[in-house]
């Protein structure tokens, strides 16, 4: 417990920090953080916000906890993608969508796919305003024919949401680049690139990085 908390001061201070560099980026980031602070429906397991969002998906609800990603972190690990100006990046899962601030860090174009709608809610507006969008929706019907990069917190999910997430991922054009942590995309097509180990705020995790090469062009 006390090593998750020394985490969570030292990932607070390493963000602020990289947000000196693109000060813009402080405000909609100081929006997360007083949220999460202010309000999550994961206090209460059974709200009916929660109730409604795990019908909806069939998801479960150990699916849908797990900790943020630090900026450091998502910008390290998106580098090694190549994400960057004229990129394109989705984050399926995005909670209140600190990852898309970092994909704005490095000027690529950020949409977030979050089942909880009081997280989207709450943040849009200023997320919207340096130019990050932040949706309602399930992850598993997301539309992913744009993107040029993936990002998903692979930690917490089901055999059976990983599936439906893989036939969807399979509408993407070839070449797009995946981003997972913990596991990888364990599927035929999809090429590993890269693993490595990096901090999360719960601790060290293996960040794998795919290709999507489909052995049979799509008509």
């Amino acid at each position: 417990m006390v090593s998750v908390l020394l985490i969570g001061i030292l990932t607070r201070l390493t963000d602020l920090l990289l947000l000196l560099v693109h000060p813009r980026l402080l405000r909609p980031y100081g929006s997360l953080w007083r949220e999460e602070f202010r309000h999550t429906p994961y206090r209460a397991r059974r709200t009916f916000e929660v109730i409604r969002a795990l019908k909806a998906s069939g998801q479960r609800f150990r699916e849908i906890i797990y900790g943020e990603t630090p900026l450091l972190t998502a910008i390290l690990a998106f580098r090694r993608a190549g994400v960057g100006r004229g990129s394109r990046l989705v984050d399926l899962g995005a909670g209140r969508g600190r990852v898309l601030l970092a994909a704005r860090w490095l000027g690529a174009e950020a949409r977030g796919i979050e089942l909880i709608a009081d997280h989207v809610t709450r943040v849009e507006a200023p997320l919207a305003r340096v130019g990050a969008r932040l949706q309602v929706g399930d992850a598993t019907q997301a539309d992913l024919e744009d993107p040029t990069h993936v990002f998903t917190n692979w930690l917490a999910l089901e055999p059976e949401t990983k599936a439906r997430l893989i036939e969807r991922f399979r509408t993407c054009r070839p070449g797009t680049r995946f981003i997972t942590v913990t596991r990888p995309i364990e599927a035929p097509d999809f090429v590993r690139r890269s693993r490595r180990w990096m901090l999360f705020t719960w601790g060290i995790e293996s960040v794998w990085i795919h290709e999507y090469q489909p052995a049979e062009p799509r008509l």
